[in-house]
């Protein structure tokens, strides 16, 4: 029934109508109807199913008495295959209640054979594409709603508040989600123990979503967990590795992290590594890179250990803890080219001086103007740690 000619941009119809004689009916009643659309015929439900999945109609005006279905299979095969398309059901003069009980199983509106007239019609269709519409984008504004409420509790999981009591540590973080704001498993937290030491954590479960955030939510309570009841270095993370491989959801997911433990006489820090990438040492006039030894990310399928380095942290420096969506960003230009941590570290001069909150707002404008934007970017995690000048 549609015509090449015909502008594409108006609604499509399509009509499941075994009957020639009433087929012709609607399509005289639409044309007097004032409503421009393109009209499709379908003569039986399998047919109209293979039209949907081909046309993709914005309504479909079905006929209940089609003699290839049963009761409101019709229907059910319809609204199963309509998609984004608003139903409305035609009935006989005698079968009116079926098409209340459509409208209830799920139809936007019904007509009733011979007692339509053109108008009728047409506002008909026009207010069940509008009514589809809206309840396309009430349930897309309601799932939305709830996908950031579990969002925001995965995140407030995954950063946390520092657990710190006596020592003057300053703690400055951010979090930016990935550009496609699909959620990943990046978390830390600073904790300080009963013997005045201060523990921090960096980690990243690999991939993203909500069960690679859960699961790095249950890593860093675990972490601080395991902290609180005094065990610290790799029997801490020999702990978080068999916790890893108890909840994960496949055993080709890894977690890279780095503990760092902060003592007293505010010079010394001990770290532990495990897969993650370096971090930035700070001092009054200049930043660092360091690369201390390594082991394996938890989860691998290898049998190594980990070591502690030992680090100096100068008089009134402090350290940055990242996570590598940082640094793994593509840099402009036709060769394609990343920043890297070297990359990282070339931006830094501008950097020396700042107050804690300032530091970490500077490195990740830098960082964004310095790269490519990236609908895949990773999620960045960054914590810096620095002590307070108390004279």
């Amino acid at each position: 029934m549609a015509h090449a000619s015909e502008d594409v941009r108006q609604p499509l119809v399509l009509l499941v109508e075994d009957d020639p004689q009433d087929a012709l009916i609607v399509q005289e009643l639409l044309e007097d109807s004032g409503l421009a659309v393109r009209l499709e015929w379908a003569r039986s439900v399998d047919e109209a199913r293979r039209a949907l999945a081909r046309l993709r109609p914005q309504c479909v005006l079905l006929d209940l008495g089609l003699p290839d279905s049963y009761e409101f299979s019709a229907l059910s095969s319809v609204l199963e295959a309509a998609g984004d398309a608003a139903v409305v059901v035609l009935t006989g003069l005698a079968e009116e209640g079926a098409g209340l009980a459509a409208v209830t199983a799920g139809a936007q509106d019904y007509l009733v054979k011979g007692r339509v007239e053109a108008e009728w019609l047409g506002r008909t269709l026009r207010y069940a594409i509008q009514r589809k519409q809206a309840e396309q984008a009430a349930v897309a504004l309601h799932t939305a709603r709830l996908r950031a409420k579990e969002n925001a509790r995965l995140e407030r999981g995954l950063l946390p508040t520092p657990l710190l009591q006596r020592v003057p540590l300053e703690v400055a973080s951010r979090y930016r989600a990935s550009r496609s704001a699909t959620l990943g498993g990046d978390f830390f937290d600073v904790v300080e123990s009963d013997d005045k030491l201060v523990h921090a954590v960096i980690g990243d479960v690999c991939g993203h979503g909500p069960d690679e955030a859960a699961l790095g939510v249950c890593l860093r309570i675990a972490w601080r967990a395991l902290v609180l009841s005094g065990m610290t270095g790799v029997p801490l993370l020999r702990q978080l590795e068999r916790i890893l491989k108890a909840e994960r959801a496949s055993s080709e997911i890894f977690v890279t992290m780095s503990m760092l433990v902060l003592e007293p006489d505010r010079h010394t820090m001990r770290l532990w590594r495990a897969g993650h990438p370096g971090l930035l040492l700070h001092t009054p006039e200049s930043v660092h890179l360091a690369d201390p030894r390594q082991g394996p990310a938890l989860g691998l399928p290898i049998e190594a250990d980990w070591e502690a380095d030992l680090l100096e942290l100068p008089e009134g420096g402090g350290v940055t803890l990242y996570t590598d969506g940082l640094f793994e960003r593509r840099l402009p230009g036709d060769t394609p080219r990343w920043l890297g941590e070297e990359g990282l570290l070339e931006l830094s001069h501008r950097w020396t001086g700042l107050a804690s909150e300032e530091l970490l707002d500077a490195i990740l404008a830098d960082v964004e103007s310095a790269s490519v934007p990236d609908a895949t970017a990773d999620d960045v995690a960054v914590v810096h740690l620095r002590w307070k000048d108390e004279s």
